[in-house]
């Protein structure tokens, strides 16, 4: 007899992470899967060898780029919180205009169904369960707030204030950037140079995990099965109503009921589970329009080290600063948005070397101890060829053609210009690859059409009445700011709608959670 509960999560991450926390905290009896692990606590967590040059945490699974046939190993990290367990905690809000219709040099970034005043009471609320320090006023492109950041923002240490000086002073616009760290009066962060790309020793990080499940699990309302991978949902022979998921867990195959499902496995698995999920002769739930899995985006990115080669930056928590002077606007060769310069976590030695294997240590350690380390990304437009399709076998393959990519190669030289001006004579730069794909989204779109889209506003499947997807894979298009807070804020949107219209239909019939139906 399969086990029963009133809402099963499928992935732990931003998205189904934060979903959980405020289905359990609504008193709904909720089961979450993940097909990771709790990552341990070792100390590993802090060694850049380990997890840059050695992929400690990375995922062994291959994906294969369908344009050279090439099989390529992912940036996921399959653990409890899903990849919040190794990201650098950036959580800014997207701009008011990234929910509009936007043109760029190479076509339209949609409209979303919603807009950035439906959200910006969400954004509040994840900003206070993700802790998120920050500032604003600043930026010229920051939104309206209908309350203030529940902390201050993460002061710059010395090299970097004297930068943002010299910045300021060169007409650029600096601002402090939004992380999610536990720095409050008993706070565990010890702004420590091992965040961006580590997991946390510390648990100090506003990941998913420990922001969102622990407290979830904490209520009793939420039970977690971990190391349990979804092999597919199973519908009725319409494909209207999803009755079970068919699980693995420790060599096992079996059946988990609920009420309704929530799918938030990131964009590429997403989409995946559904496209195995095949029903009667339709290819994949929810898909009669042929829609799941088309149109994914991941942003065209770009790390720059500018470096003075006379001077040391001592710098430990680096991530502090922006620049978005060229977010909403171009420049003389180029009239649409560029995009968005951040900077990252102090890179070391041992992270130059994973992606610079031939050049000797000596010389990364000597540039690592000079350079100021930026991230700049662009817009990557929705395209249907762009997509993820899932063989026979259940290989994931992805299509993907980058475009946008005049615009990127202005915000480069840009920026470029920025640090050049700020003194620094040496910029290094790499574009990175179909591999580096933590910003994934948009295979499972959200719309009013039917026609044109795979969700509703409120991101239920258009076709199944009891299936969401709460995720990036909603996104109509990736604004080029971090996606993670705007994730955790849609799921709180979606779970709010959920509660207040489905009470009266049976979401808390009495059903006990890990009893037989």
């Amino acid at each position: 007899m399969a086990e029963s509960y009133e809402v099963v999560i499928v992935g732990s991450g931003a998205g189904g992470g934060t979903a959980a926390y405020a289905f359990a905290r609504a008193g709904v009896r909720t089961l979450l899967l993940e097909r990771g692990d709790f990552l341990p606590q070792e100390d590993q967590n802090w060694d850049a060898q380990e997890i840059f040059e050695k992929d400690r945490y990375k995922t062994k699974e291959l994906w294969i780029d369908a344009k050279t046939s090439q099989e390529f190993r992912p940036g996921m990290h399959y653990f409890v919180g899903g990849n919040t367990k190794v990201f650098g905690a950036s959580l800014p809000r997207f701009r008011i205009s990234d929910f509009a219709a936007i043109e760029h040099a190479e076509g339209i970034s949609p409209a979303w169904p919603f807009s950035y005043s439906d959200l910006e009471p969400y954004y509040v609320e994840a900003e206070k369960l993700y802790l998120v320090h920050g500032s604003s006023g600043k930026d010229a492109s920051d939104p309206p707030r209908s309350a203030p950041f529940p902390y201050p923002a993460i002061p710059h240490e010395p090299y970097v204030s004297e930068l943002a000086e010299r910045l300021k002073r060169l007409g650029y616009s600096p601002a402090d950037l939004p992380i999610g760290a536990d720095l409050q009066a008993n706070g565990g962060c010890i702004r420590c140079g091992t965040c961006d790309g580590f997991p946390c020793k510390l648990h100090a990080k506003a990941d998913a995990d420990i922001s969102c499940v622990r407290p979830a699990v904490a209520t009793g309302n939420l039970t977690l099965k971990t190391r349990t991978f979804v092999r597919r949902l199973i519908a009725d022979a319409k494909g209207r109503h999803v009755e079970a998921a068919e699980i693995e867990k420790d060599g096992q195959v079996e059946r988990v009921q609920g009420q309704l499902f929530v799918v938030s496995c990131g964009a590429v698995n997403s989409a995946a589970l559904l496209l195995r999920s095949t029903t009667g002769s339709q290819p994949g739930l929810a898909n009669r329009n042929g829609l799941v899995g088309r149109h994914y985006m991941v942003h065209n990115n770009t790390i720059m080290l500018s470096i003075d080669p006379w001077r040391t930056n001592r710098t430990v928590f680096q991530k502090t600063l922006y620049v978005n002077d060229f977010y909403l606007k171009g420049n003389s060769k180029h009239s649409f948005p560029l995009g968005h310069i951040q900077l990252i976590g102090k890179v070391q030695a041992a992270m130059l070397r994973s992606q610079a294997p031939s050049i000797p240590r000596f010389l990364l350690e000597q540039l690592a101890q000079r350079s100021v380390d930026w991230w700049l990304f662009s817009e990557d437009l929705p395209h249907p060829e762009n997509r993820v399709m899932v063989d026979s076998q259940g290989r994931i393959s992805i299509h993907w053609a980058p475009n946008n990519l005049g615009a990127h190669r202005e915000l480069v030289q840009e920026a470029k210009n920025m640090v050049s001006r700020a003194g620094f004579s040496i910029k290094l730069t790499r574009r990175t690859g179909i591999e580096v794909n933590s910003h994934q989204a948009g295979t499972i779109r959200a719309g009013s059409d039917p026609a044109a889209s795979v969700l509703d506003p409120f991101c239920k499947a258009h076709e199944v009445d009891n299936l969401y997807v709460i995720d990036s894979s909603f996104f109509p298009s990736l604004p080029v700011m971090n996606p993670a807070l705007t994730i955790a804020a849609n799921a709180l949107r979606v779970v709010g709608h959920i509660t207040q219209t489905q009470q009266n239909t049976g979401l808390h019939a009495s059903i006990p959670s890990n009893q037989p139906s």
